[in-house]
């Protein structure tokens, strides 16, 4: 949202004389926020695609707009993804930088960033269970000591999961620390606003 605030303020500063041609952009823009969304997709696909042939790799791309952005997933059949889980590393940081890189490429092409979320071989979606699972567990532990319980260090992605799933169960969370160190902090208080969990 910033992102796209951010880029309307820019344009009569960076083209003073284009303002008719970006006049008649910008409601394109605004009012097709599904078609943007499709759009950095089908980009995504694209450049996955090409990589997938590059490296002698199969697999099906799956496209859909999950919470406002974007969302492309790398899938294989059975058989297919021990393979895939090449794209994912030990710790996902393979998938992460892969994801970077798919974000760069749809960027490039659009001229805007993006919020695109990647998946490959159901990592994410299996990692997402798991983390709604612990924090659930976090919660009840946290509700019946009555004081705070720090996490292990998370990628942004982990921390947003539970954030929510925390939220969900009507208690506060909040990030401390630096990065890559940032962790979750779950609070021994119900939640006022769910609004106040997050980065």
């Amino acid at each position: 949202m910033n992102d796209t605030t951010d880029a309307v303020e820019e344009t009569p500063v960076d083209a003073t004389a284009e303002a008719p041609a970006t006049a008649t952009e910008e409601p394109q823009r605004k009012g097709s926020t599904k078609s943007r969304l499709e759009e950095e997709g089908d980009i995504a696909a694209d450049y996955l695609e090409e990589l997938l042939d590059i490296i002698d790799l199969d697999g099906d791309i799956d496209i859909d707009i999950e919470n406002g952005r974007a969302s492309v997933a790398v899938v294989a059949d059975e058989a297919g993804t021990p393979a895939l889980s090449r794209l994912v590393g030990s710790e996902g940081e393979v998938l992460e930088a892969l994801q970077e890189l798919t974000r760069l490429a749809v960027q490039a092409q659009t001229g805007d960033r993006t919020r695109l979320m990647l998946d490959v071989a159901g990592h994410r979606s299996t990692k997402r269970s798991s983390l709604v699972r612990l924090a659930h567990e976090v919660v009840e532990r946290v509700q019946a000591s009555g004081t705070a319980e720090r996490l292990d260090p998370m990628s942004a992605f982990e921390r947003k999961v539970v954030h929510d799933a925390v939220a969900a169960k009507g208690f506060v969370s909040e990030s401390e620390g630096e990065e890559p160190r940032r962790r979750v902090v779950v609070l021994p208080t119900a939640a006022a606003d769910p609004q106040s969990n997050g980065e």
